[in-house]
């Protein structure tokens, strides 16, 4: 493997904000949701998931405050970000971090959640735009990879944001194209790895393929279809066992900003079962169990990366674009 030069930012703030800040922070928001359904769902006090929600807000604001600064000062920075993998999956869990927000905002500011959801489809396609091009100019850059899951899918997340704002008719439209790229990607990913070797500084990317199962159900019990909800939520059983078992494997290489891809797909699993505890009370047992071990993954992993960020280091791992 190959790195590029490290490269020196002008003076100025915010010139250089990684993307890579954002795939732990969409695990933090998927988490706070979490912890929301199982106050609901268990009576749990409200002060946890509220605190955690009001915190993963913060960070969310501040993140999407330093980052559009970035693109402000320079817009043409986004088609260079997209060139390499950090970039795409970065920019990829911005967009849905937006999403998942929405649905935090929601009980609190209805109107605003709203505009939020339709602001961050409207972003998604504006990042379909730049990204398609780049994917198809750039030798080596087309290939798939698991962010594809989060460039592509990553609306999927907007589905179970509009179908709780009682747009199911948009919802369920959103569904089906969202289900169809998300299979595509599946089994053009598996051909891949059956031809090649996945490099260990690489594997934990293959956790990202794990979030559109728990989206694809979790939306799915969100429209009241409730067969093909606990159709994805069996199918996590043997997925998230195979993770269990192959864990040394996939971190093999040791910890790196790529570790980011455990935390949403854990989190949204979680949520996918604590969803379906409430029609099949059999699921509340391994629910909790789930949304203890994401919360116990998330937290270190969103803690070691912004502190990464905070250090100036991410920036040069990741090789992020400087505006």
């Amino acid at each position: 493997m190959r790195f590029a030069p490290v490269r020196t930012a002008a003076p100025g703030l915010w010139r250089r904000v990684p993307p890579a800040i954002f795939p732990p922070l969409l695990g933090i928001l998927g988490l706070a949701l979490a912890w929301r359904l199982a106050a609901q769902r268990f009576g749990l006090p409200d002060a946890l998931p509220g605190m955690l929600a009001g915190g993963a807000m913060a960070a969310w604001a501040f993140a999407t405050l330093a980052y559009g600064a970035k693109l402000a000062r320079r817009p043409a920075v986004l088609a260079e970000e997209l060139r390499i993998l950090p970039g795409r999956a970065g920019v990829g869990a911005a967009l849905v971090c937006i999403y998942a927000a929405a649905q935090i905002l929601g009980p609190f500011a209805p109107s605003a959640a709203r505009i939020l959801l339709i602001l961050g489809l409207g972003a998604h396609l504006i990042f379909w735009a730049v990204l398609i091009p780049v994917l198809l100019s750039v030798p080596g850059q087309g290939r798939v990879t698991p962010a594809w899951q989060l460039n592509f899918v990553g609306p999927i997340v907007a589905v179970q944001a509009a179908a709780g704002f009682g747009w199911t008719g948009f919802a369920a439209a959103l569904w089906w194209p969202m289900a169809a790229a998300a299979v595509l990607i599946w089994a053009l990913s598996l051909r891949q790895a059956w031809r090649e070797d996945i490099p260990a500084p690489l594997r934990p990317l293959l956790v990202i393929h794990v979030a559109p199962v728990a989206m694809l159900g979790a939306s799915a019990a969100a429209l009241g279809w409730h067969g093909v909800a606990a159709g994805f939520a069996w199918a996590l059983v043997p997925v998230l066992a195979a993770i269990v078992l192959r864990v040394r494997w996939l971190t093999e290489a040791g910890f790196s900003p790529f570790w980011s891809a455990f935390t949403f797909p854990l989190a949204a699993s979680a949520g996918l079962w604590l969803a379906m505890s409430y029609t099949a009370p059999g699921w509340a047992g391994p629910a909790r169990m789930l949304l203890v071990v994401a919360s116990l993954v998330v937290v270190p992993i969103l803690f070691l990366v912004w502190k990464s960020w905070a250090q100036g280091r991410l920036a040069v791992k990741t090789n992020a674009a400087i505006a």
